[in-house]
């Protein structure tokens, strides 16, 4: 199979409950790039754009499922707010509600989370994905489809080692992206559809 180098503008709504609401737009200046069969995007998502032209449009929803799952309340996870002491100081510059933040298992595998809620003892964080229990609906066009060069693929490569920084080559998000849940705001070539 052939790896394309596939460059997309769209906007985003998220679906829950009935309700449509806008969640993210990447637009043609700024737009969402990715390497198909590399398994950087959802793989509906992908499976949509991948034989599309430039120039043509798509106007589709995943629902939940083939998305980020159910939202599980389980993943809703208590923590000691020693947790998040640095020097026996706790980071309130960084562990505030709503920050995405930086976790580690036991195992060393690296996620992110979203802190719901912090008191005297303890850090409520949330692992579901942000956009967990949606389906998402994607209206757009192709700006771009070619196939990848060698040097993409190597640089790809790079970064889905951990090696590099973000694939979009902003730099900004440390190696992050690859990684399930990388939604930098700032970029959205960071985010993982």
């Amino acid at each position: 199979m052939e790896n394309k180098f596939i460059t997309v503008a769209y906007k985003l709504y998220t679906i829950e409950d009935g309700d449509r609401d806008f969640a993210e737009e990447a637009t043609a200046e700024k737009p969402f790039e990715f390497i198909s069969g590399l398994g950087l995007t959802l793989p509906v998502f992908e499976e949509k754009v991948k034989d599309l032209k430039a120039g043509e449009t798509f106007d589709f929803v995943i629902n939940k499922e083939d998305a980020y799952g159910i939202y599980d309340e389980r993943q809703v996870v208590a923590l000691p707010k020693k947790t998040f002491e640095i020097d026996g100081k706790f980071d309130s510059e960084h562990i505030v509600e709503g920050a995405i933040i930086p976790l580690m298992n036991a195992e060393g595998q690296h996620f992110n989370a979203s802190v719901s809620s912090i008191t005297d003892t303890e850090v409520t964080v949330d692992l579901n994905h942000p956009l967990a229990g949606c389906d998402l609906h994607f209206t757009g066009s192709i700006v771009e489809t070619r196939p990848a060069t060698n040097e993409e693929l190597a640089a790809m490569a790079k970064v889905m080692s951990g090696e590099g920084g973000c694939s979009c080559g902003c730099d900004h998000c440390g190696g992050g992206c690859g990684e399930e849940g990388c939604h930098d705001e700032g970029c959205s070539g960071c985010h993982q559809h």
